[in-house]
């Protein structure tokens, strides 16, 4: 399993969140919604310190990553993370 961060969506994380050099972005499995693994849950993110990391990736010193106990919620796929250019969201998309 592996984060892929696009140009745009890097781009994206400076601007909107103003993330810089030694920080730490989360993406983790929230209560509500749904996602395309399992109903009532889907994907949150947000700037948070990591306990246990299952999976990470670093760009430009910027570091995301899925703690251990939120690797049952990608099923084994690969999260893309880019931006819909229209609405200027972030997007995720799920591939093995």
């Amino acid at each position: 399993m592996n984060i892929i961060i696009t140009d745009e969506a890097f781009a994206w994380f400076v601007r909107e969140m103003d993330v810089e050099a030694g920080d730490t972005i989360r993406f983790y499995a929230r209560y509500g919604g749904s996602s395309p693994f399992h109903e009532g849950f889907s994907l949150g993110m947000n700037r948070e310190t990591p306990h246990e990391i299952g999976v990470q990736t670093t760009r430009d010193n910027i570091h995301f990553f899925i703690e251990k106990s939120d690797e049952w919620f990608f099923n084994d796929h690969d999260l893309h993370v880019a931006v819909d250019a229209e609405l200027d969201e972030l997007t995720y998309r799920y591939e093995k």
